[in-house]
């Protein structure tokens, strides 16, 4: 029987996210992203295509690396101005049933206690819907900005990473033991103190010596997402994601290291096909091929390849204003984030870009593919997409579904949702209806709504944590 093929929807709480310069675009609305009904509306249009969740990137600096400054990012709105992307997901929650929402947050820069509270507020006021993409940051201007020199250095921000888990794992799993809220009026006893345990901690990193402040939600751990692709990043992202996102240009690049994830989380005690595999991508559906043809060609018209560099860069540590436009891009060391640059140098050793080409590929949706046809032929796409990895290697290493860029909001997800959703469920690879249940339930996790046994979280469930 074939699998379900999930879906994400691709967000960041500012303009145009991946696609520089559609904002211009006379259907666009990315540039009211400051507004609630932006993110309400967008909200209904992903539950009404069933859409797993949405996933919202974010950054805490600016990219200053091409030119050697942010006046490029600034004057093509590249990711600035970029609003907190936790805000607008209660307003979102309030519209939605089953909607799961992935936000991103860099643990660099913010203490466990405060943030293990405000996701716990989030998976209640959701329902269990709340998920967490784990970042450790790549620029150094975010780091400039907290008061740092620079960031810490790359496989550095992993074991820094490894620590903070532990601290968040026992203040959501071992604070507050099963039993412990009684909301007993009778009795005037709110909560019984001997089953609500102090984490104590002191490692590295990190001290802590508190309560976990909140009431245990319905997930207690959120839903955790991770998108490394270094050896760092794939090793951290077995042992702890439950959902991964890969991104790149070709499925011979996306294969290898989807395989390395399985094989990693295999290793590590989990069963590695409980690991959803997201593979970002842009779909640009029509009723006939050629509306899709011209859709696509509209859309060319407004990138910014100026705002395409501009993201590259930073997302490379590589200040591509340097190079000429017929330039081949090199693969060099840095300290930002590892895969956007595998993915134009060393990923496919059949393909060498240059700036031009890097600049034209990334203008819509980011890395990953783009694809414009029909919905027949945007599914059968997504079918051999996903069927060629199972193919070549073996069922256990095909990615579960994509991660959904898009091109104008909201009109890209409205098209997906109305065109090519119907025709996937008509093929028996779309799920009919939402799972009951916590987000982790839906997506294929324990009734309980919590995260399983084999995962590193359920290891500090029982009893009093104790100190590292």
């Amino acid at each position: 029987m074939s699998r379900e093929i999930r879906l994400n929807a691709f967000e960041m709480n500012c303009i145009g996210h991946q696609s520089p310069g559609l904002w211009r675009h006379p259907d666009d609305r990315s540039a009211n992203y400051h507004t609630l009904e932006y993110w309400t509306d967008l909200a209904q249009i992903l539950e009404q295509g069933r859409f797993d969740g949405l996933f919202l990137a974010d950054v805490l600096g600016t990219y200053d690396v091409y030119g050697g400054n942010a006046d490029a990012a600034v004057r093509n709105a590249i990711q600035v101005p970029v609003n907190d992307p936790l805000m607008p997901i209660s307003a979102m929650a309030a519209v939605t049933k089953h909607l799961g929402f992935g936000v991103t947050a860099t643990l660099s820069y913010e203490p466990p206690l405060t943030f293990a509270r405000r996701i716990s507020t989030l998976d209640h006021l959701t329902r269990g819907r709340i998920g967490w993409n784990i970042v450790t940051g790549y620029l150094d201007s975010a780091a400039r900005g907290q008061g740092r020199e620079r960031q810490t250095a790359h496989d550095d921000r992993y074991d820094l990473a490894e620590e903070y888990m532990e601290v968040v794992y026992r203040l959501w799993e071992g604070s507050w033991e099963d039993g412990a809220v009684l909301r007993d009026k009778e009795r005037g006893i709110f909560a019984d103190p001997g089953k609500v345990h102090k984490v104590t901690f002191e490692g590295r990193h990190y001290r802590v010596d508190a309560i976990h402040l909140c009431e245990p939600s319905p997930q207690r751990t959120p839903v955790l997402y991770q998108a490394g692709s270094s050896p760092k990043g794939r090793a951290f992202a077995a042992r702890h994601a439950e959902c991964v996102f890969v991104s790149g240009p070709a499925a011979g690049v996306i294969a290898k290291r989807v395989a390395s994830i399985r094989a990693l989380a295999a290793e590590a005690g989990r069963d590695p096909a409980a690991i959803k595999i997201f593979s970002l991508a842009t779909l640009i559906p029509g009723e006939t091929d050629a509306e899709a043809s011209a859709k696509l060609a509209d859309y060319r018209r407004f990138v910014s390849e100026e705002g395409a560099l501009v993201l590259f860069s930073g997302w490379t540590g590589i200040d591509l204003a340097r190079f000429r436009a017929d330039e081949v891009v090199e693969h060099v060391r840095t300290e930002a984030g590892h895969s956007a640059l595998e993915n134009i140098t060393v990923a496919d050793p059949t393909k060498r870009w240059t700036v031009s080409e890097v600049a034209a590929w990334g203008g819509i949706g980011g890395i990953g593919p783009v694809v414009a046809g029909t919905p027949a032929r945007v599914a059968d796409w997504m079918e051999e997409w996903v069927a060629d990895w199972m193919e070549e290697w073996v069922e256990a290493t095909g990615v579960d579904g994509f991660n959904l860029a898009y091109a104008l909001a909201h009109r890209t997800f409205s098209d997906v949702a109305d065109l090519v959703v119907p025709e996937l469920t008509r093929r028996g690879r779309y799920k009919q209806e939402y799972r009951a249940g916590s987000l982790c339930t839906k997506l294929g996790g324990p009734a309980s709504g919590r995260l399983g046994e084999s995962h590193p979280a359920a290891s500090f469930r029982r009893g009093r944590p104790t100190a590292s």
